[in-house]
């Protein structure tokens, strides 16, 4: 069974378009400087790659989702994108610093992907990213499980996310040779858009690999199910606050050491 997402590219910048807002604040613990590489992992449509940019880097953005970079190519031309997994992908170049948002709790091999961003950095570089931790979105997945048992499905097993303990991705960061100087594991609620209709957009863009192999009238049931589970804990005023976990870190691939791991990729 797949867990590949189904990006709807134009409702992601319509509807969700928070998610680089929120981004905005991990761009300024990156602090980019003029003339800086930098590689943008999970770029989605681009809007914070623009941002580096603007900043005066030079900025690749690479996305698995082959809508997201079309969208991003028509918005950005003056920035470089590309299709490409982030678990496997392998550049001629080195980069000043990696960046990610809202991307790495998509990728569910962390290991490889830190592996990537190692082989991607020059010495003394820098990743800096924020994702989802361990109890995002809990209350939406708890509902999705329910919803899916009355089915005799697993919500687990068609889960596409990973959301580890801040702990958990401190010690895969450094267990590759990452000196780790910043983590941070906290509290976001988010408020999603459109009012009573914010969930379902959310549902649609994020949760599409829950709803494999059923029925369009059988996904408007479980969102439907979903929705009225949720509603008396998440729906707040007239809007949709998700229960955001998230997990903020920086860490640098020092100069004078080299990774306990770090030999020829295979």
């Amino acid at each position: 069974m797949s867990t590949t997402n189904q990006w709807n590219a134009k409702l992601y910048d319509d509807k969700m378009n928070f998610v680089s807002a929120y981004g905005k604040g991990v761009v300024e613990w990156l602090s980019p400087l003029p003339g800086e590489r930098i590689l943008d992992l999970g770029c989605g449509t681009g809007d914070l790659s623009a941002q580096l940019a603007q900043a005066g880097a030079n900025v690749t953005g690479i996305d698995f989702s082959a809508s997201m970079i079309a969208a991003a190519r028509q918005k950005y031309p003056q920035v470089a994108f590309f299709v490409a997994d982030a678990h496997a992908y392998q550049s001629a170049e080195t980069y000043d610093a990696v960046f990610s948002n809202a991307a790495l709790h998509w990728m569910k091999k962390p290991r490889e992907v830190i592996r990537t961003v190692w082989h991607a950095l020059a010495p003394g570089g820098r990743f800096v990213a924020e994702f989802g931790g361990k109890g995002n979105c809990e209350h939406v997945v708890q509902a999705l499980r329910i919803a899916l048992s009355r089915r005799n499905l697993s919500a687990d097993e068609r889960s596409p996310w990973y959301f580890p303990a801040v702990g958990e991705y401190t010690t895969l960061l450094e267990e590759q040779g990452f000196r780790v100087t910043l983590a941070s594991h906290f509290d976001r609620p988010t408020t999603l858009p459109d009012g009573d209709r914010g969930l379902r957009h959310w549902l649609d863009s994020f949760c599409s690999p829950f709803f494999t192999g059923l029925s369009a009238q059988e996904i408007e049931a479980v969102c439907e199910e979903v929705t009225e589970l949720v509603r008396p804990t998440l729906f707040q005023d007239g809007n949709w606050v998700v229960d955001y976990k998230r997990i903020r870190i920086i860490a640098y691939k020092e100069a004078t050491n080299a990774s306990p791991n770090a030999g020829e990729r295979p």
